[in-house]
């Protein structure tokens, strides 16, 4: 045997619904694989809500930054309150949060029953498609420099 190869261990394979366990091992074993592939830096959670002066959820924005990467997951504005300027309002903020992290890009996906076109009136260029979702819709990926890069001698601009 080289040393390219491995011994399967004896186990046993289970296929289930939620399983929160899971989702927290592997969650932490792939956040150590990532900070060490990364050169230790670490994911840290983002959020920006928006509510009305009952307190009453308007609309909000979850998200994650890693190192110079912000990914937005989730975006959603209460029915009433679409068109009303607050999906452009929280993704500036989780832009602005992003770049003062030390973030130089942003990435977000929609699928086509959603809001594909609201992603480039922000300045988001689309970077891919993915066939299969139900319905027959696609999942749309975009993407965005935010902040400040660094130029070719290492030197950040606007700095």
């Amino acid at each position: 045997m080289t040393s390219e190869q491995h011994t399967a261990t004896t186990a046993a394979l289970h296929v289930g619904g939620a399983d929160d366990d899971l989702e927290q091992r592997l969650d932490a074993e792939l956040t150590a694989y990532n900070t060490a592939a990364a050169q230790g830096a670490r994911t840290r959670p983002l959020t920006v809500r928006v509510t009305d002066d009952e307190g009453t959820l308007v609309g909000g924005l979850t998200a994650w930054t890693w190192g110079t990467l912000a990914s937005v997951d989730m975006l959603w504005v209460r029915e009433d309150q679409r068109q009303a300027g607050w999906g452009s309002r929280l993704m500036r903020a989780a832009e602005e949060e992003a770049a003062r992290r030390g973030c130089t890009d942003m990435i977000v996906s929609t699928y086509t029953f959603q809001a594909p076109g609201f992603y480039p009136r922000l300045g988001y260029r689309e970077r891919g498609r993915i066939e299969g979702v139900p319905g027959g819709h696609e999942d749309v990926y975009f993407h965005k420099r935010v902040g400040t890069a660094p130029d070719r001698t290492g030197r950040v601009l606007g700095a």
